[in-house]
């Protein structure tokens, strides 16, 4: 696979499918399906958000003129649903729409952020605004949040940041399709009722996410961060069993000889890769399950 950043010689790839990392008291942050749901176009989900927009309850008296940003939602709507604006494509950016339609900069930005949360339109920092690409053919990518997964099962997560720092690291480099760096880097242990179940090595963007050194990810995630501003279009990923070197050992709190889950994920926003990550988990603590 072309920009990978390839596992050290010797680890044994698993079988995917619907793939989820779990252990008999844990599971772990990624949990990617695939099944036979039924797709949905960028343009169908214009048309659901354009029905929702224009219903308007019959007893209402006397009307009222509506909001600007509403109009603009319409409008953005209208466009995407007549094919004018194809997904995956750039639309107009806050400033064009804010010439076009005489409005205040906020009244663009919240038509386009309530667009984003109905997934119309997807938001990409420094690059712009898309029409949300389609889903093809069956295939459903869920990648769960470990704190959300810890939180599900009553129980408290935490999060020690090992490393928040710049990197010229070559191979990262080539996995995030950079020509030039730094790319950013993050590692972090995560624990579930303060017993450590993966030890997160992370690469991103920073082109896609230009003020990740600045977030505090003892209380939210890189995974939470990240899809709460860019929804992630698509990924790829590899299981190996492994050993892990002796300083993941050592915050894994695992014997000696003791092997490792480790999941590799590259996933993209837009046409960009945003992050490259290495997850390991104590294997004497998980198993796989999965179906096709």
């Amino acid at each position: 696979m072309t920009g990978s950043i390839d596992p050290p010689a010797g680890a044994a790839g698993l079988p995917a499918g619907r793939i989820g990392v779990l252990r008999t008291t844990h599971e772990v942050d990624v949990n990617m399906n695939i099944s036979n749901t039924p797709f949905e176009t960028a343009e169908d989900r214009a048309g659901h958000a354009g029905e929702a927009i224009a219903k308007e309850p019959a007893t209402r008296e006397p009307a009222k003129a509506t909001p600007a940003y509403e109009q603009i939602k319409r409008y953005v709507v209208k466009r995407i649903a007549e094919g004018d604006w194809k997904p995956g494509g750039l639309i107009p950016s806050e400033t064009e729409l804010v010439k076009e339609f005489g409005v205040a900069r906020m009244t663009v930005s919240r038509a386009l952020r309530e667009l984003t949360a109905e997934r119309v339109l997807t938001r990409v920092q420094g690059s712009g605004t898309f029409v949300a690409p389609q889903r093809y053919e069956s295939t459903v990518l869920e990648i769960r949040n470990i704190a959300d997964e810890i939180a599900a099962r009553g129980h408290r997560h935490m999060a020690h940041v090992l490393a928040l720092e710049p990197s010229e690291d070559p191979q990262a480099l080539d996995a995030l399709g950079l020509a030039a760096g730094p790319a950013f880097h993050s590692r972090i242990v995560h624990s579930e009722e303060g017993e450590p179940i993966q030890y997160e090595d992370r690469y991103v963007n920073p082109k896609v996410f230009p003020e990740y050194l600045q977030q505090d990810f003892t209380v939210e995630t890189p995974n939470h961060y990240m899809v709460r501003l860019a929804p992630i279009q698509r990924a790829e990923f590899r299981i190996y069993a492994q050993k892990p070197d002796a300083h993941v050992r050592r915050h894994l709190l695992m014997e000696i000889g003791e092997p490792c889950l480790l999941l590799w994920r590259r996933t993209w926003v837009g046409e960009a890769v945003a992050t490259s990550v290495q997850l390991w988990h104590p294997a004497s603590r998980f198993h796989l399950a999965g179906n096709v």
